[in-house]
Formats: structure tokens, C-alpha cells, sequence
């Protein structure tokens, strides 16, 4: 190979290397910065795209959920997690953070972009019920069965079926995934679900019984002098 051709090879593996540490790179969020404790408002990093907040947002007590659409134990919590933050909704913040671990769940990350793309139309939650209660209806489904899917549950909610297709594809979408993940990661978060309340990680056997949860959401409360009316002690 004559010199002229090794310093072309050269230049070329240049290029791809440097393409290569763009693409590995271009997809992770410094959030260093960032108290996972407290709700993240719309900026840049999440594709101007904020916490989902259900229930009182200026509350002491704030319970954080780290999850994923096709995880089966994400599944299987959401009835109990869904009435205990609806019964308990004008004395406690809930956020519910992106964590989907595509490697183990193909299906969860496009989820979590219907889920985002609905929450643009302002149907955020009532789009991440139906597809935690419908998660055995399009946890197998190829990508375009998919798309077709959870357009369907766009129409039922009279979204734009149009922009929800466009919003779902979107780099603001797929940013704001990005960075829940960032943040879970940042914490230590390997599985879901995982649940916080006020920093503190709550222990499966916890979470793991509605009876349980349900009781350390109220010892927060208490703790906090939130007044827990007697009707749902």
C-alpha cells in the first residue's frame, strides 16, 4: 500500500471513529446538575417536554415512579399505583419518569413516545393507562402493528392522529426519554419499577403490597403535617 493510500485509510478511520463517538455520545444528557428529588420543569435538555405531575404539585410529599410500559411488574402495580395516587391526589404529587429497558423490552421505549406524543395533545394520562392496561395487547407487536396500534388509542382519545405520528418520531420525544433515563440512571436505577418518596427508595416488599405503599404514603403525609382526611385513613 503506498503512502498516499495509508494516509487516505488513515483519514477515513478518522472520520469513522469520530462518527462513532458522535453517535454513542450525541444521546446522553449531563444531569449531573439535576436534584431527581424534585420536579423537573421543561428545558432544553428534556425537549422543552416536563414532569408529568398528577395531583398536588406544591405538595411536601412527592412520590416518584421510574417505569416501563412492557415491564410486567410496571403492569401489575399501575391498578393499585392509580388508586392510591388518585384517592390521595389533593395531598400528594405524583411523577411518573420514562425508564424502559429496551434491551429486555422492544415495545417500551415506543410506549413511553405514545405516552409523551399524547401528553403534547394534553392526554398524557390518560394515554399511560391504556397502554399499562393494554400492555398484553401490543407488548409482541412488530413496528408498524405498532405504530398502527397506538394510533388507534390516539383516536379513541381524539388526538391529531397526524401530529401524535409526528410528535411520536420526534427528537423532543425521544430527548425527554432520554433524559428521565439520565436521571434514573444517575440515581442507581437498574430495574422497575422503582418507586421514591421525598429521595427515598422505597423497598418492593413495600411497593409490592398496595396495603404496605398505601401506609408509607400516609406516614410521609404525617410526617410532613399533611392532613390526611378521615375518610381515607
Amino acid at each position: 500500500m503506498s503512502k498516499k493510500t495509508w494516509i487516505i485509510f488513515a483519514a477515513v478511520c478518522v472520520v469513522l471513529l469520530a462518527g462513532l463517538v458522535y453517535l454513542s455520545s450525541k444521546d446522553k444528557v449531563d444531569v449531573s446538575g439535576v436534584d431527581a428529588n424534585t420536579i423537573q420543569a421543561a428545558s432544553v435538555q428534556s425537549g422543552n417536554i416536563g414532569d408529568h405531575v398528577f395531583g398536588k404539585a406544591d405538595s411536601k410529599v412527592l412520590l416518584v415512579a421510574y417505569e416501563d410500559f412492557q415491564c410486567p411488574g410496571c403492569a401489575s402495580t399501575h391498578p393499585d399505583v392509580k388508586r392510591i395516587t388518585e384517592k390521595y391526589k389533593d395531598q400528594i404529587g405524583f411523577v411518573f419518569r420514562n425508564f424502559p429497558l429496551a434491551s429486555i423490552h422492544p415495545n417500551a421505549r415506543a410506549a413511553a413516545a405514545a405516552a409523551e406524543a399524547a401528553g403534547l395533545q394534553g392526554k398524557y394520562w390518560e394515554m399511560n393507562d391504556m397502554i399499562f392496561t393494554g400492555q398484553s395487547s401490543w407488548k409482541d407487536l412488530g413496528s408498524t402493528e405498532r405504530l398502527d396500534f397506538f394510533t388507534g388509542y390516539a383516536r379513541e382519545l381524539n388526538l391529531n392522529e397526524d401530529q401524535f405520528k409526528t410528535d411520536l418520531a420526534s427528537t423532543t420525544v425521544n430527548q425527554k426519554i432520554t433524559y428521565d433515563q439520565a436521571i434514573g440512571k444517575k440515581i442507581g436505577i437498574n430495574s422497575t419499577p422503582s418507586f421514591f418518596i421525598n429521595g427515598k427508595a422505597v423497598e418492593q416488599d413495600t411497593w409490592g403490597d398496595a396495603t404496605k405503599f398505601e401506609e408509607a404514603l400516609v406516614a410521609a403525609m404525617n410526617e410532613n403535617g399533611i392532613t390526611v382526611p378521615a375518610d381515607k385513613e
